[in-house]
């Protein structure tokens, strides 16, 4: 089916907002597989420290902070100091790099950043733990990946994704309040979400991070015609659509039904029920889990449904 609508993602993978607006961005996908084609920009929240230092933010801090995120929206974090701050300049240009190399790869790329940033010690600016956070990743050379991060029409691309992250002045999402300015230029917060129907370019947008509710009340009204798909009765129907696995508070989200509030329990009995029968792995991770399919290759290849964010 050809997608009627176009949603354009700002994010980062340095952004805990943005990491935490994964189980609503799951439900939409699920919802409306590939009548929506995503599009990622990529924001580029700090190019150094200095920021961050400056306001006296400390790797403590950090950590302290992932506590909230991971006790009010259910994605997997790890709560401890990292050896130091990081700025996500390089991690948003090795996305960029993937996406000029091998269209579609760059949320694969993405995704594993999100995960490994949360739930590692990994250092986003660190190019030897860039390298060694993609290197399981199938389609994709690592090394040569990290090799394009000052290539010149990278950063020329890396630039024009910023440019137009700041673009939020007189927005719906400046007048919610969900627009940040920390370079002198009103921007899109991760994970804003500009909706666009692809029949006459209305645009709706929802700023900063949002409900599942959110995104969906703007997907139907800019087409009432979409088919809407329910939450599947099996649950290892969730591991086949997304072959790079889901955490818990993802599945949960998308096994809700109508807008229903998660059942994170269940959804988890749910899993471990399929790991018991063979039709899915559990992969440990920052105090949760990702679950798989038993055959999922890490591949960042296209496939011919959505555009999946969780690739």
């Amino acid at each position: 089916m050809q997608a009627s609508i176009q949603a354009t993602l700002f994010s980062d993978p340095a952004c805990p907002f943005a990491y935490s607006a994964n189980p609503a961005l799951r439900v939409i996908e699920w919802r409306y597989g590939n009548q929506i084609d995503w599009r990622l920009v990529l924001v580029g929240l700090s190019e150094n420290t200095e920021r961050y230092a400056s306001s006296g933010y400390t790797p403590a801090r950090q950590a302290q902070g992932t506590v909230m995120f991971r006790d009010r929206w259910g994605m997997p974090f790890a709560p401890a100091p990292k050896a130091r701050l990081a700025a996500s300049s390089r991690a948003c240009r090795a996305v960029i790099a993937a996406r000029r190399q091998w269209p579609g790869s760059e949320w694969a790329v993405f995704r594993t950043l999100q995960l490994a940033n949360f739930t590692t010690p990994l250092l986003l600016d660190d190019d030897q733990d860039l390298r060694a956070a993609l290197g399981e990743l199938h389609g994709i050379d690592a090394g040569r990946l990290i090799g394009l991060i000052d290539d010149a029409g990278v950063v020329a691309e890396y630039e024009r994704d910023k440019a137009q992250t700041r673009t939020a002045a007189g927005s719906a999402t400046e007048l919610q309040g969900k627009a940040g300015n920390t370079d002198g230029q009103v921007r899109y917060t991760a994970p804003s979400v500009i909706f666009t129907r692809l029949a006459d370019g209305l645009s709706l947008e929802a700023g900063g991070m949002q409900p599942a509710e959110a995104y969906d009340v703007l997907v139907a009204n800019l087409d009432p015609a979409l088919d809407r798909q329910a939450p599947p009765e099996d649950p290892g129907e969730l591991l086949e659509r997304f072959p790079l696995g889901l955490t818990t508070a993802e599945a949960a989200a998308i096994l809700a039904p109508n807008n229903a509030l998660p059942d994170r329990p269940a959804a988890e009995r749910a899993l471990i029920g399929l790991v018991w029968e063979g039709r899915a792995r559990r992969h440990p991770l920052g105090g949760d889990a990702l679950w798989t399919a038993p055959a999922a290759a890490p591949s960042p290849e296209p496939r011919a449904a959505a555009a999946s964010i969780a690739r």
